[in-house]
């Protein structure tokens, strides 16, 4: 039997749409039975389940299970509907107003108000880590029992999208609106949602068990019985998981000797750029506070010292793509004509000549650490290339490293180092993953994935509030055009890799996500196909 993709499926579905659901043909839905299991494997490491006030991938992946969010995103970046079957935005673009499926319940059997998504969106916007994110709803008002109106300070032209996936969980006021701190609310381990999925067990380092809620919305969702995330403790164990049949998804592979690997392996299907939103990139981040990387110039220096083709070729496999600036090749606001830092070992000593760095006697002038996100094949492959590259431009460097994340993410928020290789993504539009970065309003110490560079230009911060309220996508374009050069000539990061990620299934999982969100999307499409 054929293996049908979630997009051959839609492509059938203009074809068949007169018997359809959501544009897959009933003729194909039948050749995936209902029910069965899924299980993810996952070196990620979730610390609890609530979204809302939580980022990154191991709590966005069962968190888009658990809480289902106004809107959800296709293949081609459009909204589509989903706890709000649909939505207004006002003439002068400072509302929007969401109208709710009345059918809507939690897990535990309360409707889904209007009054949960007012307490949802004003618990996002006051303790997501993302402030840009939801920044400009200065309200959201209530017009019936099935009617918020979100009210803004200023046009947002992310708002919709900052909707989809985990980023904005309806979470159940009558829970989580005790008065206990959000942040460390003992539900965010055991949550109630209104997703496809409802919790069943979550056991920090081991599991997440999520089954079936029968009472979900979209009637004949989800098709799995059960979904299960799997923890791992490496990459090559969660390899081996998917060799053996113990697990039907890996959840992203990014070594090329492991992507070859799984290619080979029986019965595996690997998918490759999955979840193109996501849009992460890994650069080498400079502490522009530190005595000599203060000076650009010695930052370009690094940067033209670096074979970034040498990296990702040879060493990296070719699997990954070339990164030159702050958003990904993938955003429609990508800029690709900047400097490239094309590796050039006499501009960088001429550029370090200039700062005043001139060689020693020996051939050295300084000395720099380097760290790395600790528990990355990749990462540490780079921060090793790093000693000998920049030793022939008289850099001596020092490689440091972290027992792990949180060591390494405290000493880089408490800006205590001096490079270090980071892996920091676009999340879909530049207003939610890419200002945090560069804007010197968000150098706050203690919070990683902040601008950890301590990176200050007041054109870059003006260009950027513009961006972020400006409605029209040629004018923001420009806007974005513009702080990309600043931001590359001025160095504050050497951008490295835009990061592929690969997905490996068993080849008996249907119906795999084709959302621009990938694995952070809901599954309640997915299922296993008739034997």
């Amino acid at each position: 039997m054929a293996t049908w993709t979630r997009r051959d499926l839609i492509k059938a579905g203009v074809a068949g749409a007169a018997t359809s659901l959501f544009g897959i043909p009933e003729s194909l839905l039948a050749q995936v039975a209902r029910g069965g299991v899924v299980v993810i494997g996952t070196t990620q490491k979730a610390r609890h389940l609530n979204s809302a006030v939580q980022s990154g991938i191991a709590t966005m992946m069962p968190a888009a299970q658990l809480f289902a969010t106004p809107v959800r995103l296709d293949a081609n970046w459009k909204p589509q509907p989903f706890l709000a079957e649909r939505w207004e935005v006002s003439d002068d673009s400072r509302s929007i107003t969401l109208h709710l499926r009345k059918d809507a319940k939690f897990h535990d059997g309360k409707p889904v108000t209007a009054e949960d998504v007012k307490f949802s969106i004003e618990t996002v916007r006051d303790n997501h880590p993302f402030k840009t994110m939801l920044a400009p709803v200065n309200a959201v008002t209530i017009s019936d029992p099935h009617t918020a109106v979100v009210r803004l300070s200023e046009p947002h032209p992310a708002l919709v999208l900052a909707m989809s996936t985990s980023f904005c969980p309806i979470i159940p006021k009558h829970i989580f609106g005790d008065g206990q701190d959000i942040k460390t609310h003992p539900r965010n381990a055991n949550p109630v949602g209104s997703g496809p999925f409802k919790l069943v067990e979550f056991k920090p380092g081991e599991h997440i068990i999520l089954e079936r809620f029968d009472d979900f919305f979209v009637k004949g969702r989800p098709l799995l019985d059960r979904l299960i995330v799997k923890e791992y403790k490496d990459p090559a164990s969660l390899l081996l998981a998917l060799e053996r049949g113990e697990i039907d998804i890996h959840s992203g592979i990014t070594d090329p000797l492991q992507i070859e690997r799984a290619k080979k392996a029986p019965n595996v299907f690997v998918q490759s750029n999955s979840g193109p939103a996501i849009g992460p990139i890994i650069w080498l981040a400079f502490n522009t506070k530190h005595a000599q990387l203060a000076d650009k110039r010695v930052r370009q220096a690094i940067n033209y010292a670096i074979d970034k083709d040498f990296i990702l070729k040879t060493l990296l496999g070719g699997v990954h793509m070339r990164a030159v600036g702050p958003i990904v090749s993938a955003s429609p606001f990508h800029n690709p004509n900047v400097e490239h830092y094309k590796h050039d070992l006499t501009k960088a000593g001429a550029l370090l000549d200039a700062a005043g760095l001139k060689a020693k006697a020996d051939g050295t002038r300084f000395g720099l650490t380097v760290d790395a996100i600790p528990g990355s094949s990749d990462m540490k492959v780079m921060q090793e290339y790093l000693k000998p590259a920049l030793a022939k431009v008289g850099i001596e460097v020092t490689l440091r490293s972290s027992p792990d994340f949180p060591t390494w993410a405290r000493r880089v928020s408490s800006f205590e180092f001096d490079m270090t290789l980071d892996s920091v993504w676009n999340w879909g539009d530049p207003v939610i993953g890419v200002h945090r970065t560069w804007l010197s309003s968000n150098i706050r110490k203690g919070v990683i994935w902040s601008n950890t560079q301590s990176y200050s230009n007041s054109k870059v911060d003006e260009l950027l509030a513009q961006a972020g309220k400006e409605m029209d996508v040629a004018k923001r374009k420009a806007l974005y055009q513009e702080f990309q050069k600043i931001v590359v000539d001025d160095c504050p990061v050497a951008f490295v890799q835009e990061v592929n990620f690969n997905v490996g299934y068993r080849t008996n999982v249907q119906n795999r996500p084709t959302s621009v969100w990938g694995l952070i999307s809901p599954l309640d499409e997915m299922g296993i196909r008739k034997a």
